[in-house]
């Protein structure tokens, strides 16, 4: 038996050029796929009244250290280098897999309850084969949309970090993409969370990107950011070694030179940028507009919950912000006008969302309320007094509407959140990541 249901009445913000906005519409949705999208759907359906509700495609995290919700805000005034040393060599070698299921479960309903309904989960925490089941298990647990970034260990900041010769391992891999991603079109899906050239050996890193393009799964690297890996070209050193492709997402991208910025798009290649954390670390300044004017399509992300907040409205605004004073204080330097591509607020709202879903590989799944794609959607009460009066729908999202807006989320047709709250165990969820919050702390005392 079908199972539909109409939100009706909503300003609808589809993200699609075919669509485009409705400030009166519909949306209905069939066992769990976008059906219709029009000013007026007649159906026999359950009906959400969006009525005063800003209706949008939910958001895109293309890259979330998830595992790290356990340790929220320990080390906030960290730069990049300190993150390394506080993070990765002292935190990291603690982790149990009972830590990154709590970790796992906290951060991803933290997502859906700030309305990123897709996130690419970079699990750099695989100390034993237990680690990624229960990173998976807690994913699949939220019913969050999520691309599963299998990562290295990190039980050493030496042996993972600074030139590492071990390789993220190839069974174990191959063991999770059997056991949990035998296809490629469920809720859950695999990538390969890689280290790349100035982290690792070049025998690591071809070893790496074959085994990726063996199980024909996408990579996500860490480049050009912060002093250190500044200085690495490490696409150029990808593409000495013939390893470029557009299957590779590059993350961060703060200190790209001309030549690797052609080369990646040259190349097919995808960029996430996660301005709060680039801006607020010393990763550089985030190159929103650099990766626009190469013709690349960048997509936002959160990164660490240890340093910055959990939700896309404070990329949005941290991007949008950043890229224009840069971009303004060159000019006034320059005594020029600002350029043709200076981000506005739609702009921001479609690299959240129809931008991510391309950079994740969803796209023909997500991103936008296309009939045919299946059913993320958010609804923003723009009844509340940090939105209204609306004049601009787009506007209101990018810049004015924050976590406490976030009404409804439905991902794949389920309503994971309704009238605010979640429909998840909050509790539970809570309970765990306390539990491994102390549990953390008293190993890291122990260890001292």
């Amino acid at each position: 038996m079908t199972h539909r249901i109409l939100l009706r009445a909503g300003h609808v913000l589809s993200m699609d050029p075919a669509i485009g906005d409705l400030p009166r519409g519909d949306v209905l949705i069939e066992d769990g796929r976008i059906a219709a999208v029009d000013r007026e759907i007649s159906a026999d359906a359950e009906v959400l009244d969006m009525s005063g509700r800003i209706v949008i495609p939910g958001f895109v995290d293309t890259h979330r250290h998830t595992w790290e919700a356990s340790i929220r805000n320990v080390a906030p005034d960290a730069t990049l280098d300190d993150y390394f040393v506080d993070i990765l060599d002292t935190f990291a070698p603690l982790y149990t897999p009972e830590d990154v299921y709590a970790a796992n479960l906290a951060g991803a309903l933290e997502c859906l309850n700030a309305g990123i309904t897709t996130l690419v989960d970079w699990s750099h925490i695989n100390n034993t084969p237990e680690h990624p089941d229960a990173a998976i298990r807690a994913l699949a647990e939220t019913g969050i949309r999520a691309q599963y970034a299998y990562g290295s260990a990190n039980t050493s900041l030496a042996d993972y970090w600074f030139e590492s010769k071990i390789a993220i391992p190839g069974d174990d891999v191959r063991r999770i993409r059997s056991e949990y991603f035998s296809t490629d079109t469920g809720l859950l899906t695999l990538g390969l969370a890689t280290r790349g050239p100035g982290f690792c050996v070049n025998d690591v890193v071809t070893s790496e990107w074959a085994l990726a393009r063996e199980l024909d799964i996408p990579i996500t690297v860490h480049v050009a950011m912060g002093r250190l890996a500044g200085r690495f070209g490490m696409v150029r050193q990808l593409h000495d070694l013939g390893l470029l492709g557009p299957d590779t997402t590059y993350v961060h991208c703060c200190y790209f030179s001309e030549e690797e910025w052609r080369l990646v798009a040259d190349s097919g290649g995808t960029v996430s940028i996660a301005p709060q954390v680039e801006t607020q670390m010393g990763h550089g300044w985030p190159p929103v507009m650099k990766a626009i004017e190469h013709g690349l399509r960048p997509s936002l992300s959160i990164d660490v919950v240890t340093t910055v907040p959990g939700d896309m409205f404070t990329q949005i605004r941290a991007a949008f912000g950043a890229e224009r004073a840069r971009v303004n204080a060159a000019s006034w330097q320059a005594d020029v006008p600002v350029p043709d591509t200076m981000l506005t607020a739609r702009q921001m709202l479609e690299i959240a969302t129809r931008n991510g879903a391309h950079v994740a590989g969803l796209e023909d799944r997500t991103g936008s309320l296309t009939p045919g794609k299946r059913a993320d959607v958010v609804a923003i009460d723009a009844t509340a007094l940090n939105v209204a009066p609306v004049h601009d729908a787009a506007a209101a999202v990018a810049l004015s509407a924050d976590v406490s807006n976030v009404e409804t989320v439905l991902v794949d047709g389920v309503v994971r959140k309704r009238d605010g709250r979640l429909t998840a165990d909050v509790a539970r969820a809570r309970r765990l990541v306390e539990e491994s919050r102390d549990r953390l702390l008293a190993a890291k005392e122990a260890r001292a």
